[in-house]
């Protein structure tokens, strides 16, 4: 039940009416006409912009166009009254039964808030993709969590989403990774490990030699680095990979594939994409302007190979192939996203971190050509996070060496405040994460007000079940809710009813953080209603002697932890049962 999407299908059916009538003249695309909340609550229930968008186009006054839909929109048993407002916003208000008929939909309706709108659409989410060198740091935390609760957000809404993790294990920094590894295999020989500036000095790779030593004994002492280099680099890089995959297991996060960069090279992708390019006329050779910041005289233009990315939107074309004749780190990232469009993707979602924004023009550009312009590519850039711990900044891990690992974090702050805490800014603003903050139980803390609600509705359902008053879902769904009147629990059912349209809101967006701030202002208006209760006893939700009437008021904050519940599956938090 989407109740704004129910209005707008009831402007729209007397929009028709109005062109059927003579009132407003045929062929007026009422597309961009929108039934929202109004700016100020007390203006109405919901709004439509209607007239304002259709006055032009049917050259009329807008307020003349308003006043004439206000008159059919109250002909409908659920518009109590529809006023004209400004220049010709239509305002209305909804009878009381709307609003506790929300409440029995989000009792009755086991998928109340899901959408339909993906339609199945086949979405491809990419996310974390951290190179598989050492233990995922804090800013693969708020990427993995802003791309599992946006994969979850869009399967919410109705899309087919593939969780995918782009291994870096191409490049060079592998071969460091075993370098690094190999030293550490002499350390449980008892050698002195040789950290020599430009390895890897975390004591994560301790066990990493252990485990060498396990397998291989000391046949690899002094050997000469051809010898060991190829199967150290695997071993170590499988060993980073199963550790990655405990850390995001640690955090709740799944993925469904692991794709290789290694795998890209030698199997003829990279140049089965770069032909394909070549055959739209978009590969060739030439030279590039000096990069900002260079000059003439420190700079030699060399012949390279170079896509046209100018010719889908990018600012400079891009170059594939160096003149020595190897491949561009673009080049794999070509070759990659081609094979998630061969794969049959309808949309393609990257989740980027900060230092990667010189990259999105250049994704964009070649998506678009490899697909002809039908697969969109959004990439979302996540902002760093910093730490703080008693007023200070946390220190880094010496297990990591250089900085504060995922494992750090959840351990310190557990999963479930990690996970909601990362999504209380949009990914492109940069976050605060103090320790003792998120812990805190105050109203300053989104995640515990949040979960206190939760935990509140479930005391009183847990009291009113000792009192003897059935509060199942069914039955609550059943009792009179006529007597959910007072405007704080008709504000409440409002705010729920704002739910299923909230989820397809933030969907089209691909903005997860909007469900965290949804939940707390549900939260709030929540806690809003059992304050008042301490003043007028009216609106306590347990009235003594009277289950009936309980019953009603229990409906409605049942229903409110329906939608806390969903809306925290949606983010990867586990809802509170209790607050210890």
């Amino acid at each position: 039940m989407n109740l704004f999407s129910d209005i707008r299908v009831l402007v729209i059916d007397c929009l028709d009416g109005m062109v059927r009538d003579g009132v407003l003249p045929e062929g007026l695309d009422f597309g961009a006409v929108a039934v929202e909340p109004p700016r100020d609550a007390a203006h109405g229930d919901m709004a439509t912009n209607a007239a304002m968008v259709l006055a032009k186009p049917a050259g009329q006054n807008p307020r003349a166009i308003a006043e004439a839909l206000a008159e059919r929109l109250v002909a409908d048993g659920r518009v109590a009254t529809a006023e004209v407002a400004g220049p010709g916003f239509l305002n209305l208000r909804l009878g009381n039964s709307i609003w506790q008929g929300v409440v029995k939909s989000a009792l009755t309706d086991a998928d109340f808030g899901r959408s339909t709108m993906g339609a199945g659409q086949k979405v491809n989410v990419e996310f974390v993709s951290a190179n598989p060198t050492g233990p995922m740091h804090v800013g693969h935390t708020r990427g993995a969590v802003v791309g599992d609760a946006l994969a979850s957000l869009l399967d919410f809404a109705g899309y087919q989403v593939t969780r995918e993790y782009y291994i870096n294990d191409g490049g060079a920094q592998v071969d460091v990774l075993a370098r690094s590894a190999y030293e550490r295999y002499r350390e449980a020989h008892g050698l002195d490990p040789q950290i020599a500036e430009g390895l890897y000095p975390g004591d994560y790779l301790i066990p990493v030699g252990e485990a060498l030593k396990a397998k291989y004994g000391d046949s690899l002492i002094d050997k000469p680095e051809e010898d060991w280099l190829v199967d150290v680099r695997e071993f170590a890089t499988e060993t980073m990979l199963d550790m990655i995959r405990d850390d995001l297991a640690l955090l709740g996060v799944k993925m469904d594939v692991f794709s290789s960069e290694k795998a890209l090279y030698g199997t003829g992708k990279i140049e089965a994409a770069i032909d394909s390019l070549r055959g739209m006329g978009l590969i060739y050779e030439g030279t590039l302007e000096p990069p900002k910041g260079k000059t003439p005289e420190d700079w030699e233009p060399r012949e390279q190979t170079l896509f046209k990315s100018t010719e889908h939107g990018d600012d400079v074309d891009r170059a594939v192939k160096k003149s020595d004749g190897s491949w561009t780190y673009f080049a794999p990232d070509i070759a990659y996203h081609y094979s998630k469009i061969e794969r049959g993707f309808d949309a393609l979602i990257d989740i980027f971190g900060a230092d990667h924004g010189g990259y999105v023009k250049r994704m964009k550009a070649v998506v678009s050509a490899l697909s002809g312009g039908r697969v969109p590519l959004d990439i979302k850039l996540v902002q760093l996070v910093k730490l703080f711990k008693n007023g200070e900044p946390f220190k880094m891990s010496k297990r990591a060496g250089t900085f504060v690992t995922l494992r750090d974090v959840v351990e310190q702050a557990g999963s479930d405040v990690t996970r909601f805490h990362m999504l209380t800014r949009k990914n492109d603003a940069p976050l605060d994460f103090d320790f003792d903050k998120v812990i805190e139980q105050s109203k300053d803390n989104p995640v515990f007000y949040v979960q206190y609600a939760h935990a509140r509705v479930n005391s009183v359902l847990r009291k009113a079940r000792e009192a003897g008053i059935a509060v199942d879902d069914a039955t609550l769904a059943a009792a009179d809710l006529t007597g959910l009147s007072h405007d704080a629990e008709i504000a409440l059912a409002r705010k729920i009813a704002e739910w299923p349209r909230l989820v397809e809101i933030a969907a089209r967006g691909h903005e997860p953080h909007r469900i965290a701030f949804y939940l707390y202002e549900l939260a709030s208006d929540f806690h809003g209603l059992w304050n008042r209760g301490n003043d007028d006893t009216s609106l306590r939700f347990l009235q003594e002697g009277d289950a009936a009437t309980s019953q009603s008021k229990i409906a409605l904050i049942r229903a409110v932890a329906v939608v806390i519940s969903s809306g925290l599956g949606i983010l990867g938090v586990k809802p509170a049962e209790e607050m210890r």
